[in-house]
């Protein structure tokens, strides 16, 4: 899937990025905690957030991740949409929540990381 196809999923819109609209999406993880975040994701990924802070920027940058999307028609600050341009990431925004963003993107083939627990290790 590319950032294109999901802003035309979701409805959302590009605050960052535009030029990269090609760039391919192959999986997707939704968390407002940074820590889940960390923990979690193990590729390359959009992460799907509500959060509005820095720590979003900082934990993508350190995950090598190259989309976020803000979800609940949540606008980034221009402190955190110039952090994300640095490292060069795509930042949407979509109106949706995040239950139903990350419905809209599963029913149109994006799937989620496979969680690894500490049982199954």
């Amino acid at each position: 899937m590319t950032v294109a196809d999901m802003v035309k999923i979701t409805s959302g819109k590009i605050l960052l990025g535009e030029e990269h609209q090609d760039l391919e999406i192959s999986s997707a993880f939704c968390s407002d905690l940074m820590s889940d975040v960390l923990a979690f994701v193990n590729e390359e990924t959009v992460l799907i957030t509500g959060l509005m802070n820095p720590h979003v920027i900082r934990t993508s940058e350190m995950l090598d991740l190259k989309c976020i999307l803000f979800v609940r028609g949540k606008q980034p600050s221009q402190e955190i949409l110039e952090a994300a341009e640095e490292m060069g990431m795509v930042v949407l925004s979509t109106g949706h929540s995040a239950f139903t963003t990350c419905g809209l993107l599963y029913a149109a083939g994006l799937r989620g990381i496979a969680i690894r627990t500490q049982e199954a290790q």
